[in-house]
Formats: C-alpha cells, sequence, structure tokens
C-alpha cells in the first residue's frame, strides 16, 4: 500500500475546495498556565476516555449496547443533557481538549484553512490542551485512535502531537476505512492494517497501553484516551488513476491505486458532484456483528421524513420528501452503524475486564462521549451532523468511578466544553483557585460527578442553564442520492446557537448568517417542527402571543441578548453570561431576565444578533457586532468595554 502525498480529511476536505486566502491569524492566547503541577499524587485517579464518532442519543444507539450499559450506565451516572458545540468532527474534537469554545479556537472545519490538525497547531494548540496540561500535573498519558481530521500520512511529523507517553493515530486519508486503516504509532512511521477490521486493531492497542500504563501506576496515575471510528460513515478517498467511476464507491479491502488519493474535481456549488472527491458508504461492521438487527429501522418519530411541509431554515427547508427506497437505503444505514457499534461496545468490556484484572477499576473515572450527534432522516434530512437539531448536538456522556452514582441519570446541562475542565479537576490540576481555571482559558466547567455536586449544581444559579451552539461553512449528505438533480452538500451552514434549559422553559434560539432565525419551545415542541419565528408565521398571527406568562418579544428579546454575549465569549462570560449583561449580580437566569424592569433594556437599547456576510470560517469582520465593543451593559447604559 502507498501511502498518500495529499492530505483527505476524514470527515471530508469541502472546505479546501471552498477556500479563501487570508483573512484569518491565530487567536493569541497566552496558552501556558503559571505554576503548573510537575509532580504526579498516588491518590490521583486513573481516567480513560472513550470518543466514539458521530455517535447518536436521538435515534437510540445506547439501547442497542448491553455491555456499555452493564460497565457503564448501570455503574456511573448517565448525563441526558449534554451537548457538543459544534457538530463536526474536529472543531468538536478541539473544543473537547481544550475546553474552548470553537470561537476561540477558531478551529471550524475538519480541513485548511479554516480547521483540522494544520489549524490546530497553527493557532498554538500543541502546547496548550488536554494532554499537555495533564503531564505537567504529574499524569503519563496514551492515546489511540482519531484525534484530529486532516492529520495525515505526510504531516503527522510536521510536527509531531505534543503531550502523549505513547500514542497510535489513525491517518487520513485511510481514518475512515474500516477495513483499510493506517495507525502511526509514537515516533515510528505508518503502518498499514489493510483487511483488518479497524476497530478491533484499536482494540489491541488500547489494551497494550493500559498494560503499559498499570506497570507504572503506583508512580504516576495515568490517563487513556481511547477514539474508535464507528460508528462514523465509511470513507474512501478517490485514487485518479481508478479506470472507471465504480472504483470511487469500491470495498475498503480493494487494493489502493498507486496514485495518491486527492480532489480530483473540487466542489464548487451544490451541484457538483461530491462522489467524484471521495465515497461515502454505510459504517461496515466486524463480520461477526454482519447480520444482526435485520429487522431494526430507525425510529419513526413525528419529525422522521415529515410529508406535510419541511423544517427549520435554510436549505434544509427545502429538503423533498423522501421516497420509499430512500427510506429503505437509510433504514440499512441505521442498521450498520448499530453493527459497527457492537465493535465498541466490546471494547468497553474489554477496557473494565482489565482494569479490574489490574486492580484499578476503583480508582479508575470511565468517560464515554462521542464527538457529535447524528442524524438520518428527521426534518428529510439524509444520514449526516451539522445541524442545530437535537440529533445531532445532545449526544451521549456517561462516567463511572469513584463516587459517581450508580445508575444515575442526572439532569444538569453540560456540554463538551466542560469536560477539560472536568479531567483537570479530578487530577489536581485545578486546585481551588479560579486562576488557574482563567490560566488555562476555559470557556467551561467542571461537571459534578458525585451525589453532593449533582445536589449542589441543582440549587438556584449553581450552574448554567445554556449551551451555546456554532457552526460554520458546509453541510454534507453522507447517504446516497435517489431524487434527480439532488443536491449532497451545502455550501451555507453557518449559523449561530443556544440551547437553554431552565426550570420551566426548554428553547433553542438560533440566528442564521443568512438573516434568518429559529426558535423552538422544545416543552411542547419536542421534535423542533414548529418553528416559533417562521416569517409566515409571525405574518399571519400564528406564532403565540405569549411565552412563559409574558409576551412573545420578550423572550426573544432576552434569547437574543443572551446569544449576543456567548456568540464571542471568553471564559467566566461563557459560563456566567447574564452576569456580564448585568454586572451588579441581580440575574442569574432567563426567569431573573424577564422582569418587566428590563423591558426598555432588552427590547429598546441592546444590539441585536447579526451577521455582515455569510463566511466558511470565523472571520470576526464577518461576524456582526460583538458583545464586547458593541454591546450595553445593564447599569447606566454602559457599553460593555467601558463598564469592564
Amino acid at each position: 500500500m502507498r501511502l498518500s502525498a495529499v492530505a483527505l480529511a476524514a470527515g471530508v476536505p469541502l472546505s479546501s475546495a471552498f477556500a479563501v486566502e487570508g483573512g484569518q491569524n491565530p487567536l493569541g492566547f497566552d496558552h501556558k498556565p503559571k505554576g503548573a503541577t510537575t509532580k504526579g499524587e498516588r491518590n490521583s485517579p486513573n481516567i480513560v476516555f472513550i470518543l466514539t464518532d458521530d455517535q447518536d442519543l436521538h435515534l437510540q444507539s445506547l439501547d442497542y449496547l448491553p455491555l456499555l450499559k452493564k460497565h457503564l450506565a448501570d455503574q456511573g451516572t448517565t448525563y441526558k443533557r449534554h451537548y457538543c458545540t459544534t457538530a463536526i468532527c474536529c472543531p468538536a474534537r478541539v473544543s473537547l481538549w481544550t475546553g474552548k469554545q470553537a470561537h476561540n479556537t477558531n478551529v471550524t472545519d475538519v480541513s485548511p484553512p479554516y480547521g483540522g490538525y494544520p489549524k490546530f497547531i497553527s493557532q498554538g494548540f500543541n502546547e496548550a490542551y488536554l494532554p499537555v496540561w495533564l503531564q505537567e500535573a504529574g499524569y503519563d498519558t496514551y492515546y489511540t485512535g482519531k484525534l484530529f481530521n486532516a492529520h495525515t500520512v505526510d504531516n503527522y511529523d510536521s510536527p509531531y502531537i505534543a503531550g502523549w507517553n505513547g500514542s497510535d493515530f489513525l491517518l487520513d486519508p485511510y481514518t475512515y476505512s474500516y477495513l483499510n486503516a493506517t495507525f502511526q504509532r509514537n515516533r515510528d512511521p505508518p503502518v498499514s492494517y489493510e483487511g483488518q477490521y479497524s476497530v478491533d486493531v484499536l482494540a489491541e492497542k488500547a489494551y497494550g497501553f493500559l498494560n503499559d500504563a498499570a506497570k507504572n501506576v503506583h508512580n504516576r496515575p495515568f490517563f487513556l484516551g481511547i477514539a474508535p471510528i464507528a460508528p462514523h460513515s465509511n470513507v474512501e478517498p478517490y485514487f485518479p488513476s481508478s479506470s472507471s467511476s465504480s472504483s470511487s464507491s469500491s470495498s475498503s479491502s480493494s487494493p489502493p491505486s498507486s496514485e495518491p488519493a486527492t480532489l480530483h474535481r473540487r466542489p464548487n456549488n451544490e451541484h457538483d458532484d461530491i462522489e467524484k472527491s471521495v465515497s461515502f458508504t454505510p459504517p461496515i461492521p466486524a463480520a461477526r456483528h454482519a447480520r444482526l438487527f435485520q429487522d431494526v429501522i430507525v425510529p419513526r418519530t413525528p419529525h422522521f421524513n415529515p410529508s406535510s411541509r419541511a423544517s427549520g431554515v435554510s436549505w434544509i427547508s427545502r429538503l423533498p420528501h423522501q421516497s420509499a427506497e430512500n427510506v429503505a437505503f437509510n433504514d440499512h444505514f441505521y442498521r450498520q452503524r448499530l453493527r459497527a457499534l457492537q465493535s465498541v461496545d466490546e471494547l468497553v468490556a474489554g477496557v473494565v475486564a482489565r482494569l479490574e484484572r489490574y486492580g484499578l477499576l476503583e480508582d479508575t473515572y470511565v468517560f464515554y462521549t462521542a464527538d457529535n450527534g447524528y442524524h438520518i432522516g428527521q426534518h428529510r434530512l439524509q444520514p449526516g451532523k451539522e445541524c442545530g437539531f437535537e440529533e445531532d448536538i445532545n449526544v451521549p456522556l456517561i462516567v463511572r468511578g469513584p463516587g459517581v452514582k450508580k445508575g444515575e441519570v442526572a439532569e444538569v446541562v453540560t456540554s463538551h466544553v466542560d469536560l477539560a475542565p472536568t479531567v483537570l479537576k479530578l487530577a489536581g490540576a485545578l486546585g481551588d483557585n479560579e486562576r488557574k481555571e482563567e490560566e488555562y482559558g476555559l470557556d467551561g466547567e467542571a461537571i459534578p460527578l458525585t451525589a453532593e455536586d449533582l445536589a449542589q449544581a441543582k440549587a438556584k444559579g449553581k450552574r448554567h442553564e445554556h449551551v451555546t451552539v456554532e457552526y460554520w461553512g458546509f453541510a454534507v449528505s453522507e447517504g446516497r442520492v435517489f431524487e434527480k438533480d439532488a443536491t449532497r452538500f451545502w455550501t451555507n451552514n453557518t449559523y449561530k446557537a443556544v440551547r437553554i434549559l431552565g426550570e420551566g422553559y426548554n428553547m433553542y434560539y438560533s440566528v442564521w448568517c443568512s438573516g434568518e432565525h429559529e426558535l423552538y419551545d422544545l416543552q411542547t415542541d419536542h421534535y423542533q417542527l414548529n418553528n416559533l419565528l417562521d416569517p409566515s408565521s409571525l405574518a399571519s398571527g400564528k406564532s403565540p402571543a405569549s411565552l412563559l406568562g409574558v409576551p412573545f418579544q420578550k423572550v426573544v428579546a432576552r434569547l437574543d441578548s443572551l446569544l449576543f454575549v456567548l456568540k464571542s465569549c471568553k471564559g467566566k462570560t461563557c459560563i456566567r453570561p447574564w452576569e456580564a449583561l448585568h454586572p451588579a449580580g441581580n440575574v442569574q437566569n432567563l426567569h431573573d431576565a424577564l422582569s418587566s424592569k428590563f423591558d426598555s433594556f432588552y427590547e429598546k437599547e441592546q444590539r441585536r444578533v447579526e451577521f455582515d456576510r455569510c463566511e466558511r470560517g470565523y472571520i470576526v469582520e464577518a461576524e456582526g457586532p460583538q458583545f464586547e465593543t458593541d454591546g450595553l451593559v445593564y447599569r447606566d447604559g454602559h457599553r460593555w468595554d467601558q463598564w469592564v
């Protein structure tokens, strides 16, 4: 097998096709925290972190993983309100490992110029993310599987990824080839595992690192990251020397061409054929799981392929109703995802069994989550992610470990930017000093893990009730095209959103760069079918006159101001945005903000969220008014920059 000379981002490098030169610079964080711990403590817990790829919560994938339930859910706590902040692989992973929102990492895509491993490096995060901080706190760190997109057989050593005592990374363009993976261990050259099942290969590597860690655990605790590709689509690069179009969708066990994988013809608009660049097919399960779940279909919820009309805004609102043939294929796609996840289920059991064998299980936290969620058929969407609907942003999170309540389902709101603070707190790297969190530049706060911490989090004002959701650039269908002239990708999918879940309210509010708005009241519209800000509803008077017991527009104005703060927030402001609007500290949540004494401030004085233009990456000049320079605080009408 000849290794590629051209990187192909595993999610599909569409942004390369859409690239514009210039317009972005490193954000200039002071990455290195002062006074970082350098000596491990023997009572520090071990941590295993399992990160799946594109695993859904709302399509019920967890119901088909009995070993995960036995070893993690029944022995730990499930966080039902856990969210990713950007619903695509690389931005979600960088936010997870740095504890920063994507607008603060400026890694907003799966490949350059706006994302991928090269962007992670150019932004300075190779010296300032979780494993580096854990090593400074006295931990041995290990990782196997997918870390970032556009981490390739060509750039893996330019530079090597920092922060790991032992590593064995999946590399593009073969990351998502289930039967043709390439791994790269420590400082060794890449090795092809053609013909072997990727998740099984990864499992053996994970067990090996666990064995290495156990040998030194009396001197130093360990962190082990395990990142299988399941249940992501199978993705094969296009090899230009192939003689027929069928080669672009050939099985992953076929020998690759001697020519490098590349984008043969870059997509330029929504009518170009993405299959001429890369082939998406349903996930491939291990042979032992290939015939499972033969009668299972995608859950037929009210928003599955709705017949009356499309929902959402922008390109989503124009999607056609799916044919019976299309739905049947998507059911097959769904079954393949469930089958591919069975190897992950076995991996979980294998990790727990070895922890128990080494006598480490009771001293180890095990985290299980996914980088982002997934949709299949909901809102007429073909298989994929990148949207702000619950299927794409609400993802699994299960934790077991010392002090974690068994069999618990937690209601607290958590997100990916909370995970790095959580791990750092467990490692003793934060101490009781909030200045440490600021030095790391964290936009999240530690997740409550114990029963006592969860009880305290339920107290009013003790925990944030919101999640910042943001996205730039394209959206892509990973399924098949069944309608004539149907498109597989959309060049403009840029939006800002806030997900807010508090006492008596459960809403999603978004503003798109096109100027379109969404507001879903999930208390009464669980499946997000009724956009309360749809122009036709507003014009016809079908939008509600009131919401939460107050005039409808009062709620909209508060949500817009909240998003105004969050779309450019940093640090504590991301956690306590109401305090930025109300420095006196008398507003802690949406209920407080709805007081009539703030009506003029929110409805007449405060700036509104808007974009100056649509871009395929985070460019501040395109992002419209910024709270830090244009926003008002409720304090004599001063701007935020004047107040601080």
